[in-house]
């Protein structure tokens, strides 16, 4: 199946929002450089400027200059103004944890570039345009180029305005967060040239197995953001040893917990380093390798917008919609068992999985809570506990069961009209689960 969305995971682990504008201001300077070379030419004599490309006045060009200077730097002040009024609005709809993503954006980043390198470039010009008692010296292909520079900032920033007015827009946040979740979870299943598979092993025997290592603690508290499994699956088969992590990525680790278990004890030394190396700690969670952090992201706008603040029913049922897509990325493309292998089959490197019921209750549980007085929303879960049941299987179809009788327990406030509508709802779930289980029996 195909899904449509960016390539390229975004994540926490690079927040920046001023690469992309120092690279453009550097090139601004490199531009004033090249551009100042038949300028140069022209003032010696050496290269002839055709007429109509040239300004003979040096007052009307440093006016000129002047006005572009003045133009683009209130412009760019009013371009921090409004990325701060949206980061604030984005915080108070959708939560802090989605800033990030606003941050990131590339047209955010290039907008601002482009203002602050036009802004340096005219300022360049402006300072070599003189004129004293000897010489004389306007730069005419510079100052040409600094009017196409500026018009071009300002054509970019009605894409930015675009860009802006659909990214705030529920819908499109909501769909923005499923669009990474699959090169996510791709990701998470790609192997490196050291890795290989093998069987599923017995999850309580490994563990039993880990109680004979030696313990490796954490370092400096923070959420597991990071692995390199590949790394790590070839520092454990070098030692010929197995490492066993007590956490996953998006677990949260206390300084001094026990992180990781070497299987045997005496390759501790070995190991130790890899571990430091290859495994990233950080403030926040990402979604890199942790898939449940996508679904928490969609279920805080859906919390956010079912508070009795907001009160936005439109973008909780919108949220449950989404979510229900969300699981269907995760059922196709589930995440990976947490066992990792080298060449020969050998299990390497061993971290507790992400079950997909797991995800089932996560996705239901805390949207059925903020919504027992909010039945379209009940209702809407229902019915995509209807649809998903066909594209789940085993653990996930029980989990799904449970949530229809939760959610039916929960409307216990509802009017007699809601709550025959709902009734009807969680009717056809479960009789589509249970005609599901019948049919694979």
């Amino acid at each position: 199946m195909l899904y449509p969305g960016p390539t390229k995971l975004r994540s926490q682990r690079d927040i920046n929002l001023w690469r992309i504008p120092l690279k453009l201001s550097l090139a601004a300077v490199a531009l004033f450089g090249i551009t100042m070379i038949p300028d140069i030419l022209g003032a010696y004599g050496v290269i002839h400027i055709p007429a109509w490309l040239t300004m003979r006045s040096i007052d009307d060009a440093r006016a000129i200059l002047s006005a572009m200077m003045g133009a683009v730097a209130t412009v760019l002040a009013l371009i921090f103004s409004v990325a701060l009024l949206v980061l604030s609005m984005m915080s108070t709809l959708f939560g802090p944890r989605l800033l990030y993503r606003f941050l990131q954006d590339w047209v955010t980043q290039a907008t601002i570039g482009l203002f602050m390198g036009a802004f340096i470039y005219v300022c360049l010009c402006f300072l070599v345009t003189h004129q004293d008692a000897h010489t004389r010296f306007v730069p005419q292909i510079s100052l040409l180029t600094s009017w196409v520079l500026v018009v071009c900032s300002f054509a970019f920033l009605v894409y930015y305005s675009h860009r802006i007015a659909t990214s705030i827009q529920n819908p499109d946040m909501i769909a923005r967060v499923v669009d990474d979740l699959y090169p996510a979870v791709v990701s998470a299943h790609q192997r490196a040239m050291s890795e290989g598979s093998g069987e599923l092993p017995d999850d309580n025997a490994i563990l039993r197995r880990a109680e004979t290592g030696a313990v490796v603690p954490c370092k400096t508290s923070g959420y597991l953001q990071h692995l390199d499994h590949g790394a790590l699956v070839t520092a454990a088969r070098d030692a010929g040893a197995l490492i066993v992590l007590k956490f996953r990525p998006g677990h949260f680790v206390l300084r001094g917990e026990p992180l990781a278990s070497i299987v045997p004890a005496s390759e501790v030394q070995r190991i130790e380093a890899a571990i430091s190396r290859h495994i990233s700690f950080g403030r926040h969670r990402t979604l890199t390798h942790d898939s449940e952090f996508a679904i928490a992201q969609i279920i805080e706008i859906a919390i956010r917008a079912l508070s009795p603040a907001v009160n936005d029913t439109f973008t909780g049922v919108a949220c449950v919609d989404w979510l229900a897509d969300a699981l269907l990325v995760l059922t196709e493309q589930p995440p990976p068992e947490g066992n990792w292998y080298d060449t020969t089959g050998e299990l390497r490197v061993w971290i507790p999985a992400v079950r997909i019921e797991r995800l089932v209750r996560l996705a239901f549980n805390q949207i059925r809570q903020a919504s027992a007085t909010t039945p379209a929303v009940l209702i809407r879960q229902l019915e995509m506990i209807r649809r998903l049941g066909p594209r789940m299987s085993g653990a996930a179809i029980l989990a799904l069961a449970e949530q229809a009788d939760a959610i039916r327990d929960t409307a216990t406030a509802l009017v007699a009209l809601d709550r025959r509508d709902l009734d009807t709802a969680y009717g056809r779930a479960k009789e589509a689960l249970e005609n599901l289980s019948l049919s694979r029996r």
